[in-house]
């Protein structure tokens, strides 16, 4: 089959690679209908984290299952589903509480890249989300909006949630990336009043915008959290810290009220922190990996369905896996704000 493998810093290829099968009882095999490429991938494209070479790429996908191990008893052939990044088991600690992103199951990890023809996935049983129908059944834009809930929109609600956005909150949202804007979306899904959002480019504003943002800072650091404070008086209820810069934490942590609490999803890019800013004002800051899996069943995949959300807009260019590498510099470059593949 034909999979996206990294090469280099700024190379992705596609090339032909072994077509996954079933390894183990809670195994599945599913041929990709779409894929994308995330922001955390440019991270290992830029040279900034490392990766092997000859590695296959890509965590974001919706297919249709083709074959599940003997232990696999919830989706069979022939289903449509939701492939979420994580893998949880659904029976250990970490899943039962609502944290299926932390599963403390040793034998989660392991699936194939997902910017390819087939997928290999683990822990199949229970991590699958199962979508009503077949692909037919949709449009172009729902499968677009539903192929967000492999990630990017799971993940931007996770940072609302651990935020601990309520009804009428004033919310401060910090990266105006796929999972920035999706964080728009979950803030006003979970009643923020007033969203604002830090982002400098004028289309990401613009889709902010129609995804509820109120107001938009395009100021950095000492000058972004003056006009915040300027808005909001005393700092913001919460904030959804979507980038992972040690610029964008030390921002986060200066813009919530007494009080308040930073949701951080953006992947950590410096080990050190301050956390002594927490102290003198009662902030909180949690976070980290998105309950893909728990989201989508909870409520996201039925907001999709339900036409109560859109976050599929932040697809603004679409490609072919043979075209991998124009898609990735179509990220890189800013040209799309979330690359979309289409097998």
């Amino acid at each position: 089959m034909k999979a996206a493998v990294f090469v280099q810093p700024g190379q992705v290829e596609t090339q032909e690679v072994p077509k996954p099968s079933i390894k183990g009882p809670k195994d599945a095999v599913i041929k990709t209908l779409r894929a994308s490429v995330c922001g955390s991938d440019l991270w290992f494209y830029r040279g900034i984290a490392k990766r092997d070479a000859g590695s296959q790429v890509g965590h974001e996908a919706i297919g249709i299952v083709k074959e599940v191990g003997s232990g696999v008893t919830n989706v069979k052939p022939g289903d449509f589903v939701i492939a979420p990044f994580t893998h949880g088991c659904g029976h250990c600690q970490a899943c039962l509480a609502g944290f299926d992103g932390d599963c403390l199951d040793p034998d989660k990890g392991g699936s194939t890249g997902y910017q390819a023809e087939y997928i290999g996935y683990k822990n199949a049983d229970w991590a699958l989300v199962k979508i009503p129908g077949q692909p037919e059944d949709y449009t172009d834009e729902q499968l677009k909006s539903l192929m967000t809930l492999s990630d990017v929109m799971a993940t931007g609600y996770h940072a609302a949630a651990t935020a601990e956005v309520k009804k009428g909150d004033t919310v401060v949202v910090m990266g105006d990336g796929a999972v920035g804007l999706c964080g728009v979306i979950a803030a006003k899904l979970r009643g923020a009043k007033r969203i604002i959002l830090m982002s400098r480019h004028a289309d990401r504003q613009a889709l902010g915008k129609a995804f509820g943002a109120t107001d938009i800072v395009e100021e950095r650091d000492d000058a972004g959290v003056k006009h915040v404070m300027a808005l909001t008086g005393a700092g913001a209820d919460a904030i959804l810290e979507c980038v992972g810069s040690e610029q964008a934490v030390q921002t986060a942590v200066q813009l919530g009220r007494p009080g308040a609490v930073v949701g951080r999803v953006g992947i950590p890019q410096d080990p050190m922190m301050n956390t002594n800013n927490l102290f003198w004002k009662n902030i909180g800051l949690r976070g980290g990996i998105a309950a893909v899996t728990t989201y989508d069943r909870e409520l996201l995949l039925k907001a999709v369905l339900d036409d109560e959300i859109h976050p599929g807009q932040v697809f603004t260019k679409e490609f072919e896996l043979k075209d991998i590498q124009k898609a990735y510099e179509a990220m890189d470059k800013r040209e799309a704000i979330k690359s979309l593949l289409v097998f």
